[in-house]
């Protein structure tokens, strides 16, 4: 079964190359969606289904740990899997979001193999031809 990803970065540029990077990985994904922050992405998941959350941790008026939260908070949303992309260095954040119910991160820079090993178990690979 085909997934839709939503894809949550500042950057329309590291959205782009994530999108990239998602269709490389040979998972069974249908639609990526975009959102610049937080409450877009909110906005975005009140009118599409979105069974994956690729989003950035740091980010303007809702950051990544705050839409987390509020994802995992919902009844509607709580079980959507979100995998955080990071700059973030440090562990006090990562170590939040993992907190938080994250299914895992992954730092920037990265690759469409570190990428695919994060979401194998989370998304179906797309089915041999």
């Amino acid at each position: 079964m085909e997934s839709d990803v939503l894809v949550v970065d500042d950057s329309a540029a590291i959205r782009k190359i994530l999108q990239r990077v998602l269709r490389q990985t040979g998972m069974a994904i249908r639609t990526i969606h975009e959102a610049g922050d937080g409450q877009e992405a909110l906005e975005v998941m009140k009118s599409q289904s979105v069974s994956l959350v690729l989003t950035d941790i740091n980010m303007p008026k809702m950051d990544g740990i705050q839409l987390l939260g509020a994802l995992k908070s919902s009844p509607q949303w709580h079980k959507i899997p979100v995998v955080m992309i990071t700059t973030e260095g440090g562990e006090t954040k990562v170590g939040e979001a993992v907190r938080l119910g994250a299914a895992g991160y992954v730092r920037k820079p990265f690759t469409a193999d570190q990428i695919k090993e994060k979401l194998a178990g989370i998304l179906e690979p797309a089915l041999p031809l």
